[in-house]
């Protein structure tokens, strides 16, 4: 289960009662583009290996994420020396072990929603994306520069219309959510600059975005590759482009451009089914059919497209919504039985239920919504192993 560091009020004893044993963390306290020391690593290895006994031991498994600093993402000249850093940390993280490093290509913000406290009918709460809203937000809050261009006509008068009904603590909660930072942090961009940094990608288009990410990973990938690490990159969370900002991570077919680029398996996939699985034209399935031999991590999340135009959707329950996760871990674990290698996997984008409701914890990862979707991912997978492997005779 992923981690947030000492400052998160889900403990690692937490974690431990949940029946996991390893940890998806990162150095969040190191600025995005700094070196992540052996020191560094080796401190917080030595936190979560701290409670362990032989019954409930923890590991930290997974780095997530060791970030991409933006003057790569636009590649500018300075690009050079956050690579050389970013090589720097791969050597350290190899050296002290841990092999797996998910990372994101998504300029400016990691991840989107409109909404972090949705109400469920059963009381429970998710984190939510309503397209309408978002357009409130880009035209009539931020008022983004030729915002009008990404909207049709429809959803560009819903907006207006939402907005002037809307009460100024809606508007408040819906800009604070829109501008919340990088997961792991409670920050919140200012307006101003953070059209400052919309306008830095002004002139940045999908293609050039995907030479950056290309030019990176060539760059990044054969080293990890001679260290033993396997970097898997998150889809777009949502797969699409959003406030003139280009998208190069979101679909298979980007995801085959970048094995183009850069064809070592160190150049893997972190498959996440709540991402990719917001796009109404994907088969899950069939992409880890054809791409399982690159993934190397593994998040499992159910979202729910509750209308396709103007696009609205929820984080479901873990064996809900329009994933078919039954049939995707049956695929994930034909692979895993074929190669012989597990994949880690973590439970994603928990919902806010139970006693957590009273609680303060990060947007998605309150402890009991990730704990019911962890059990119930692993009964799936115990019960599908019974079937899939067959004894030795």
């Amino acid at each position: 289960m992923r981690w947030f560091g000492p400052k998160d009020p889900v403990s690692l004893s937490d974690l431990r009662q949940s029946g996991c044993v390893g940890v998806v963390t990162a150095l969040h306290d190191i600025p995005v583009g700094d070196i992540w020391t052996i020191e560094a690593i080796e401190h917080r290895k030595s936190i979560i290996e701290q409670g362990n006994s032989t019954q409930s031991p923890l590991e930290w498994l997974v780095v997530e994420s060791l970030p991409v600093h933006e003057d790569i993402k636009k590649g500018l000249p300075s690009r050079e020396k956050y690579i050389e850093n970013y090589q720097i940390s791969l050597r350290n993280l190899a050296a002290s072990g841990i092999t797996t490093v998910c990372y994101n290509f998504m300029p400016v913000l990691d991840w989107s929603r409109t909404d972090l406290a949705f109400t469920l009918p059963d009381g429970a709460k998710a984190l939510r994306f309503v397209w309408v809203d978002f357009a409130v937000f880009d035209l009539c809050i931020l008022k983004r520069p030729s915002a009008e261009k990404d909207y049709t006509p429809a959803v560009i008068q819903a907006a207006t219309r939402r907005y002037q009904d809307m009460s100024p603590p809606e508007k408040q909660r819906l800009q604070d959510t829109v501008l919340l930072g990088l997961p792991g942090s409670e920050e919140a961009f200012s307006l101003d600059s953070f059209q400052g940094l919309l306008d830095q990608y002004h002139a940045i288009s999908a293609e050039q975005l995907r030479q950056n990410l290309h030019y990176f990973i060539q760059s990044v990938a054969p080293l990890a590759q001679e260290l033993g690490i396997k970097l898997c990159i998150h889809p777009d969370d949502p797969p699409f482009p959003l406030m003139g900002l280009p998208r190069v991570v979101s679909t298979k077919q980007d995801l085959e451009l970048l094995w183009e680029a850069c064809p070592v398996l160190a150049n893997g996939i972190t498959f996440c089914t709540g991402s990719l699985g917001v796009r109404a034209d994907q088969d899950l399935v069939d992409m880890v059919r054809d791409l399982g031999e690159r993934i190397h991590f593994l998040h499992l999340r159910a979202t729910k497209r509750e209308q396709e135009d103007p696009l609205i959707f929820h984080e479901a329950r873990h064996l809900e919504g329009d994933v078919d996760m039954v049939a995707l871990i049956r695929e994930v674990l034909l692979w895993e039985q074929k190669t012989g290698r597990e994949i880690p996997m973590r439970p994603d984008h928990g919902h806010q239920m139970m006693d957590d409701l009273a609680k303060t914890t990060y947007p998605g990862y309150s402890a009991i919504g990730r704990m019911k979707g962890l059990a119930e991912l692993r009964g799936i997978e115990a019960a599908l192993s019974h079937v899939l492997i067959q004894p030795t005779t």
